[in-house]
Formats: structure tokens, sequence, C-alpha cells
């Protein structure tokens, strides 16, 4: 009954917020309003997102997308995104000893949410999902949105992480998948910061290249990324 009455709840706040954006298009919003209507709309996805239903949480991420379309980058998104990439990792729900929120597609639109935003706070929370998660497509996910945002800090803590978690999947469950999203956010990362001054990153393209357990295409992107990334610098 109060899980009903929570969803009713959401849906006539979000009609309003609906009607309320139509009226805006016909005259200029206060800033006043401007920051009303943002209140309500992160009241609104901070209480889907919390809802125990796989359901709710994909609205909320849907409600996110839409946001962040519309140029908002207020932090709750962030934190929120954050909240639900741990669903089930860092975050466990359990009835009679079994897990109940453990929602892999709903941490994998999270991280890639993160990489739209793109602030440093997303940075932040992509970075714990590569250290925490241990689902192939989440974490295939995460590493692509670090490469789009192309932030490598001073203590190469993107490069870091990102070749730790491959070095310990190349060790046991090599995912081809896993690898392009690697190399590519590399690529990336070298483009966006020239260079990489990272022996990790170069230990992990070779053990990419060398590994057989990998398809042939993906051996071959390994090294292609070793070329390139040679041409930085000179």
């Amino acid at each position: 009954m109060f899980l009903l009455s929570k969803r009713v709840f959401i849906v006539v706040i979000m009609m309003v917020v609906m009607v309320s954006m139509v009226f805006a298009q016909n005259r200029d919003m206060t800033v006043e309003e401007s920051y009303l209507q943002e209140s309500i709309e992160m009241m609104i996805i901070r209480e889907t997102a919390r809802a125990n239903t796989r359901e709710q949480k994909m609205i909320a991420l849907e409600y996110i997308a839409d946001s962040i379309d519309r140029g908002n980058t207020n932090p709750e998104i962030a934190q929120t995104l954050g909240f639900l990439s741990m669903e089930g990792r860092m975050i466990q729900s359990r009835e009679n000893g079994r897990l109940i929120n453990n929602f892999p597609e709903v941490r994998r639109q999270a991280a890639r949410q993160l990489g739209r935003l793109g602030t440093e706070e997303a940075v932040s929370a992509l970075l714990d999902i590569v250290r925490y998660d241990n689902e192939p497509m989440v974490l295939q996910e995460a590493i692509k949105a670090l490469g789009d945002i192309g932030v490598n800090n001073e203590n190469n803590d993107t490069v870091r992480f990102i070749a730790h978690t491959v070095r310990h999947n190349n060790n046991t469950n090599p995912d081809n998948l896993m690898a392009l999203a690697t190399i590519d956010a590399f690529e990336k990362l070298a483009k966006s910061n020239n260079g990489l001054n990272s022996p990790e990153a170069v230990q992990v393209l070779v053990l990419i290249s060398e590994n057989y357990r990998y398809a042939t295409p993906v051996r071959e992107r390994s090294r292609q990324a070793l070329a390139e990334l040679r041409t930085y610098g000179r």
C-alpha cells in the first residue's frame, strides 16, 4: 500500500512538473521558478531511483537521461547515478539472506549516463565502478565512459584502475568487448592528454595483444594502439 501511494505521489508530481514546463514555454521563467522546477525534478529522480524495483530504477534513469539532454549538470544527478551504479554491489538489500537488488542493467545504464554527464563527480563514480564491480558489461560501459570523458589526473588514476581491472579479467575470464573498450579508452585518453605517460597502459595493451584467448581482430587493435601511442611526444 505504501509503495502504491508513493508511486501515485511521484506520478502526480511529475504531471505538475510537465504542466509547469508547458506554461513556461509561453514566457520566460524567473530564476526562482527555474530553481523550483529543477528541485522538484531532482526530488522525483531521487525518490524513483530509491524505489525497490528494477523497473522504477530504469524509469529514474530515463528521467536522468532527459535531464542531461537539457544540459542539467546538477551534482545531485551524479550522486543519484553513483547510488544506482552501486546497486547490488556496495549497496545490497537482502531478504532471508538472498540478494534482491542485483540489477546489472541498472548499473550499466548508470555508467552510461555518468559518461554523458562528464563532471568531476561522474569521473569519481565511474572509477568506483571500475574498482568494485565484477559484471563484464557494467565494467565495459564504465571504461568506455571514462574514455569518452577523457580525464586522467596527475596520478593516472583512470588508466591505473582500468589497467588493474583488465589485468584481473585477463587472468580469469578474458572478455573481447571489455578489451576493445579498454583499447578505445586508452586511445581517447591519449588524444585528450597528448599521450599516456603510463607503463600500466602499455603493459595491458601488450597483454591483450599476446593473449590468444582474445579474438584476432582484438589483438590486432591492441597492436595498433601501441603503435599509435609511440607517435606522441616525437
